[in-house]
């Protein structure tokens, strides 16, 4: 096992100077969801290149990607993400994850053979609320695997990320135009109406669990100030602990639009914006594997207070059918966080670098743990069966 792991690690440092390449290069050249089309291509040539074989724009979504090498009975799969946030580019380190899974691939490679392996690494689009994963766990892409796993940058290391589950929808208000000084009484305010319902979600906040998360942004709301505005429009969030949860607090949410709709007259239309999430089940056997071997590379996990982290992913999805583990790593630039710009700059660091690194390390070396106990498991069958 050390000699399998060691040759594992020392193929992610061959490597490394290409693998902080690629991550600087997607950092630098930010793509929305499902316009990864730069970033996917590097992804598929990197593991092209390394031997794997390469389906890019796979499962009906041209930015995903598809590679595979070996055909051992033990399935693992690695997931790339490489979609980035509005105005704020990599906010959210998916240059660090690219990078990290392509590495585990690479290390995983000249392995298979030895280790009765079949490895996928899938590049995965659209996770900041278009659901890449789970439209390819609707086509597929997860089937028959033994284990799926990913890493994450975060502001501080975590084993386990509590993701919750969560819907995102557009909401949509018409009423009528209307000179606002002349002739307001003709009007029918749709800014009015969003407003109003902002003001009802604001008293439902009192009645909703510690982990529920609901908010949003107003994206119009009129074009003059000396007309009353006919159109606006929004988009939000509802996040809680579980789908079991998640329906009936969204449908609290939606009544307080039927109420901005129902006071000012308007007309109200809402539409889902890409599948719900699932919250986030973390395999504890693999789990475990992963703490082990990311303590052997040097990483340390804080005790952090119990508060829940109102984050999700589309992971959560592939975790109720697959096992499998999306630990965050810690990028030690605290006070910024996720989703702020200081955290964009942070992806970039010495420390990201290295996240790069032992994230592919710590991913390859958890697989090569997953077939050492499978093949032990088929040994031992075989004893049996004697």
């Amino acid at each position: 096992m050390s000699t399998v792991k060691d040759a594992a690690q020392r193929r992610v440092r061959a490597v490394g100077d290409q693998l902080v390449d690629l991550s600087h290069r997607i950092h630098a050249h930010p793509e929305l969801a499902f316009e990864e089309h730069r970033a996917s291509r590097w992804v598929a040539d990197a593991l092209g290149e390394a031997g794997f074989d390469v389906r890019h724009g796979c499962y009906g979504l041209p930015t995903a990607v598809e590679a595979t090498i070996g055909s051992g009975p033990t399935h693992i799969a690695v997931c790339a993400e490489y979609d980035a946030l509005p105005d704020v580019g990599h906010a959210c380190g998916h240059n660090v994850i690219a990078a990290a899974a392509v590495g585990a691939g690479i290390a995983l490679a000249p392995l298979v053979d030895e280790l009765g392996l079949t490895v996928r690494v899938l590049g995965t689009p659209a996770e900041e609320g278009g659901g890449g994963k789970v439209l390819m766990l609707e086509q597929g892409a997860f089937d028959g695997l033994r284990a799926a796993m990913m890493v994450h940058p975060a502001a501080v290391e975590m084993a386990a990320m509590p993701g919750l589950a969560v819907t995102q929808f557009d909401v949509t208000y018409r009423g009528k135009p209307a000179h606002a000084g002349a002739y307001p009484e003709l009007g029918v305010n749709a800014a009015d109406a969003m407003t109003l319902a902002q003001v009802g979600i604001g008293p439902l906040r009192q009645q909703t669990t510690a982990s529920d998360r609901i908010h949003g942004i107003s994206t119009e709301a009129g074009v003059a100030p000396n007309i009353i505005p006919d159109v606006s429009r929004g988009r939000w969030m509802v996040r809680t602990d579980s789908l079991s949860t998640l329906n009936p607090l969204a449908e609290r949410v939606h009544r307080c639009f039927e109420a901005g709709a129902l006071a000012t007259g308007c007309e109200l239309s809402t539409t889902p914006v890409g599948p719900d999430y699932a919250d986030l089940r973390p395999d504890q056997e693999l789990l475990a594997l992963w703490v082990a071997n990311a303590k052997a590379l040097g990483r340390s996990f804080p005790d952090l207070p119990s508060s829940v982290v109102g984050a999700a992913t589309d992971m959560g999805n592939v975790s109720h059918i697959v096992p499998t583990i999306h630990p965050m790593l810690g990028l030690d630039c605290g006070p910024a966080v996720n989703h702020q710009p200081e955290f964009t700059a942070a992806c970039v660091t010495a420390t990201a670098d290295r996240a790069v690194l032992d994230g592919a390390t710590g991913m390859a070396w958890t697989a090569i743990d997953v077939a050492h106990a499978a093949l032990e498991q088929g040994t031992a069958a075989r004893e049996n069966g004697r």
